[in-house]
């Protein structure tokens, strides 16, 4: 082959090379730029336009020559200084972080038991995991309302038996919200742990107990270290969609547990104040992502000093 050629079929396997690249970074962020950012610009905009009737007022104004941005910040200082907002963001994190919480507790025994599981079977409890996915999430959720109502089915069979004499209140109260919420949610704590812990070489755990280790402590210190990426996605795919969580606190929930997810839904369709709602929305999101991109952030250097 001549020197020509092959620096031709260099060049070429350098370009596609290049461009393949390009294209696995450009694509997925070409998409949550139409996706998630021009939408959250849209939100925001909403949040700090005027509105007369049914129309939002443009922010920018000609005139005479002069370009003039209209910006209103009312709604912002609202819920800065209303307690109001302040409790129910709050309480929507507490709720969350809980629910986030619970959920690892049930995941990874149930995850670890799937990996350490024998091959043949691992399909089948795989399926077992995802089989809720297979019935409407409003019905699901619907469901834990009859078993939890006064005269439902956990208070009937109680009662029938002898363990209670009058039915205990479990609906609307954090109890049945919380409830609601890990059993929705556990199966999102579930895969990723599953995926992470049947990776895992198993030859470090038989080192550590040919060193002495016991079981226990071959746990603690090889296999929840080795699976932090696993726990750390599940919490987030768990923590991140529960704080706006609107349906379970709707259905479930009461007095005592309004979320940020139920203030949204008020704002926009019951008081139809859509800049209001923009703002609380635009909140909510700054309140999850500028967390998880601190967090990230300090995952890469944490990483980088180790590699260095």
């Amino acid at each position: 082959m001549s020197t020509s050629v092959k620096s031709a079929s260099y060049l070429h396997d350098k370009l596609t090379g290049a461009w393949g690249r390009q294209a696995v970074i450009g694509i997925p962020l070409a998409f949550l730029l139409v996706f998630f950012l021009f939408p959250f610009l849209v939100v925001f905009k909403i949040s700090v336009s005027e509105m007369d009737n049914v129309v939002f007022k443009d922010l920018f104004d000609w005139a005479d020559g002069v370009l003039l941005l209209r910006i209103k910040l009312g709604n912002y200082i609202f819920i800065a200084l209303d307690d109001l907002y302040f409790q129910t963001y709050l309480s929507s994190l507490k709720f969350a972080a809980v629910t986030t919480l619970i959920c690892l507790l049930i995941a990874y025994p149930f995850a670890y038991f799937m990996a350490r599981s024998p091959a043949d079977k691992r399909p089948a409890l795989l399926m077992l995991v995802m089989l809720p996915f297979w019935t409407s999430f409003l019905l699901r959720v619907y469901a834990w309302k009859m078993l939890l109502a006064d005269s439902g089915v956990f208070n009937n069979i109680a009662m029938a038996t002898g363990l209670l004499s009058e039915p205990v209140k479990m609906m609307n109260t954090p109890f049945s919200l919380v409830l609601g919420m890990v059993y929705t949610y556990v199966p999102f704590m579930i895969l990723p742990l599953y995926a992470n812990l049947v990776k895992m070489d198993l030859s470090l755990l038989e080192a550590a107990l040919d060193l002495g280790a016991t079981p226990w402590q071959a746990f603690w210190r090889i296999t929840v270290p080795l699976s932090k990426s696993g726990i750390i996605a599940g919490s987030m795919l768990v923590f991140i969609p529960c704080v706006g969580e609107f349906v379970i606190p709707e259905l479930l929930g009461g007095p005592q547990t309004l979320m940020i997810g139920r203030v949204l839904w008020d704002e926009f369709f019951s008081n139809n104040d859509w800049p209001m709602a923009a703002t609380v929305a635009v909140v909510m999101v700054l309140l999850i992502i500028v967390p998880l991109a601190l967090f990230n952030k300090y995952q890469a250097e944490s990483t980088g000093r180790g590699q260095a």
